[in-house]
């Protein structure tokens, strides 16, 4: 397993190495469409994949995951916050994303208002939120995603940890992310032991540190 402080100075070692956190956002997100096509091979045909992110890293491997989801099925990703406030990292990927994907910015209720999904729709729904990053209070519009994301029907699946639940510790705040499967990366995080059956680890890249 792995704590969260241990994955920030896995992925800081990987950075001197030449590996860069842009690469192992793409290896992240090519990794878990690659997971969730395996897991529901059978199921995917005419769905619809919705890809809910937010401001952090864990949006820019939700943006990666669009670019590769969007080869075969329409990509709707809802965008919870402000372009201003994304992380680095994450806003190149949100910049190379193109038609056809679809993006929707949501800051207040009224925006959740601008759109609906009929329901005949079959749904894939993303949840890559918050991941590890998740710290204290779930706020808005965050909090909007979350409450959308557990209402809608149809096959719920993570980015590393569902938004809401502590990577460490596995405590939940107040709301968090209700899914059927989580993808993982590089190893188990702690918090996600309950969750173990219905979670898979994928390799992104990281190098292994050297034993002196």
């Amino acid at each position: 397993m792995i704590t969260s402080q241990q994955m920030k100075e896995l992925e800081d070692y990987a950075d001197s190495q030449g590996i860069s956190t842009l690469d192992l956002m793409e290896n992240a997100g090519r990794g878990f469409v690659e997971a969730v096509k395996a897991k529901y091979e059978d199921m995917l045909d005419g769905r619809r994949v919705v890809i809910f992110v937010g401001m952090g890293n864990n949006a820019g491997d939700g943006f990666v995951a669009a670019r590769y989801f969007a080869e075969e099925f329409p990509v709707i990703v809802l965008l919870f916050g402000a372009l201003e406030k994304m992380k680095e990292e994450a806003k190149k990927n949100y910049e190379k994303l193109d038609y056809p994907i679809t993006l929707i910015l949501i800051n207040t209720i009224d925006d959740l208002h601008q759109f609906q999904f009929q329901k005949s729709v079959k749904l894939l729904l993303v949840d890559a939120l918050l991941g590890i990053g998740v710290q204290g209070e779930i706020r808005e519009p965050i909090s909007l995603g979350v409450d959308l994301f557990n209402r809608l029907q149809g096959i719920k699946v993570a980015v590393d940890v569902p938004s809401g639940v502590d990577p460490d510790s596995g405590a939940m705040v107040e709301k968090h992310c209700n899914v059927d499967f989580i993808v993982t990366f590089h190893d188990l995080k702690p918090g996600l032991e309950r969750y173990k059956s219905k979670t898979v680890v994928v390799d992104i890249g990281i190098p292994s540190k050297s034993k002196k």
